[in-house]
C-alpha cells in the first residue's frame, strides 16, 4: 500500500505506518485519520505479521487534528461528530490489535496526536520530542481518550496539569513519568523503534495475548481479571510457542518462537 497520506511497508514480519503529511507535521484531517484506519488495519492483518510500528515523516509526531483541513467555521460538524465517526474506531482497533504495537514519538505529540503516540504498547521517544494536551488553548476538551489513560497512567494531579495548563511535556519529564518507555537521541529513534518492533515480533503468541489481558484490567474487577487470565493462560499453554518455549527452556538454548 502506497498513499498521499499514510505509508504502509514492511520489513520481514513488522508492519511500519507511517504519518505522511510532515509539511502540517502529521496533523490529522478526516481524511488521513480514514487511510491510517484502513493502514492499521491491512498492516495488522497480513499474514505473518507479528508487530505493527507507528512512526512519522518529518520534525513531528503529530501536530493533533487539522484545524485548517475543517474548513469554514460556520459549515463543520460539531467537533465531537469527528470523535464518534473516526477516532473512536480508529483508538479501538489500536487496542484490540492480536499483535504488539510500538509508537516512535518524533519532535512534537500534541492534542489527539498524544493520543496516539501513547497507544503503544512501547513507546519510545526521540530526545527532542515533547507532549501537549493543547485542547484548553483553543477552548475544547481532551479527547482520542485521553480522560480515560491519562489519569490511570500518571494519576489524577498530572492529569489535570497537562489538561488544564496545556504545556509542553519535555521526553525526558515524559519517561520520569511513565507516559514513555524509552527515550533515545533523536538521530537513533527509528533504528531502535524498528529494533524493538523486532524484538517484539520475535516474541511468542502469548505477547497479544499479553496486551488483551492488561486492556481487560482496566474495566474487570478482580474475579474477572483472575478467570480472564486463567482462560488466555489455556489458550497461551496450547500454543506451539509455548511448546518451543519449554523446550528451549529444558534443553538451555534461545527459543525460536514462530506467532503460532
Amino acid at each position: 500500500m502506497s498513499d498521499e497520506l499514510v505509508l504502509l511497508n514492511f520489513d520481514g514480519d513488522v508492519a511500519i505506518v507511517t504519518l505522511n503529511a510532515p509539511e502540517v507535521l502529521n496533523a490529522l484531517s478526516g481524511e488521513m485519520v480514514r487511510q491510517l484506519s484502513v493502514a492499521v488495519s491491512r498492516g495488522s492483518q497480513t499474514e505473518g505479521v507479528r508487530c505493527l510500528l507507528i512512526n512519522a515523516a518529518g520534525r513531528g509526531f503529530c501536530a493533533g487534528a487539522n484545524l485548517q483541513a475543517r474548513g469554514d467555521a460556520g459549515a463543520k460538524p460539531p467537533a465531537g461528530s469527528a470523535l464518534e465517526t473516526h477516532y473512536a474506531p480508529l483508538m479501538n482497533k489500536l487496542r484490540n490489535l492480536h499483535c504488539p504495537l510500538v509508537t516512535a514519538v518524533n519532535g512534537p505529540a500534541a492534542g489527539v496526536g498524544m493520543s496516539l503516540a501513547l497507544t503503544g504498547d512501547i513507546v519510545i521517544a526521540g530526545a527532542d520530542a515533547y507532549f501537549l494536551q493543547a485542547f484548553a488553548k483553543i477552548g475544547l476538551v481532551p479527547d482520542g481518550g485521553a480522560t480515560w489513560y491519562l489519569p490511570r497512567m500518571i494519576g489524577w494531579s498530572r492529569a489535570m496539569e497537562l489538561s488544564m495548563l496545556a504545556e509542553r511535556l519535555p521526553a525526558t519529564e515524559a519517561l520520569s513519568w511513565g507516559l514513555v518507555n524509552r527515550v533515545v537521541p533523536e538521530a537513533d529513534l527509528q533504528s531502535e523503534a524498528m529494533a524493538m518492533a523486532q524484538r517484539l515480533a520475535a516474541g511468542p503468541r502469548s505477547l497479544g495475548l499479553i496486551r488483551k489481558a492488561y486492556w481487560a484490567s482496566w474495566e474487570n474487577d478482580f474475579n474477572k481479571q483472575m478467570q480472564l487470565e486463567a482462560d488466555l493462560q489455556n489458550e497461551a499453554h496450547a500454543s506451539l510457542d509455548n511448546r518451543e518455549g519449554v523446550a528451549a527452556f529444558l534443553e538451555k538454548r534461545p527459543p525460536a518462537f514462530t506467532g503460532k
